[in-house]
């Protein structure tokens, strides 16, 4: 990074549909962000965030595997201080209600996500300014 630049702007996105990863790739890049990394699983979630400390993370609440997106989410907030946008199917009430008491203020989204609305929902919980 050359002297006078701004930070690259990351985002993990943590979705065990690829195709559904791959588009909110897209739509990152649209809102200003640099670099993205994929987890489908809390495993490779953690680890991407550790090596790459991401601006924002979009979390789905359902992974792969035994993965729940609300304990991986908690740990990702504990370990690395990563803001976190959830984007999900999963929009029944009981598990609203458990995002917003063990994620609180993290913003939920749900699929298919506009992406006016996933801008709104990045803006609120990053510092930086998308365009």
């Amino acid at each position: 990074m050359t002297q006078g630049s701004p930070p690259e702007r990351r985002a993990l996105i943590v979705e065990d549909e690829p195709l559904f990863a791959i588009s909110l790739e897209a739509d990152m890049h649209e809102l200003g962000f640099d670099a993205c990394d994929l987890a489908s699983d809390g495993q490779e979630a953690i680890s991407a965030a550790k090596s790459n400390p991401p601006a924002v993370v979009l979390m789905d609440v359902k992974l792969k595997g035994d993965d729940e997106g609300i304990d991986v989410a908690k740990r990702l907030r504990e370990e690395c201080d990563a803001p976190i946008v959830f984007v999900t199917g999963h929009t029944d009430r009981d598990t609203v209600q458990r995002v917003r008491k063990e994620v609180p203020g993290a913003p939920l989204l749900p699929k298919p996500v506009w992406r006016d609305r996933l801008a709104d929902a990045v803006k609120a919980v990053t510092t930086f300014r998308m365009w």
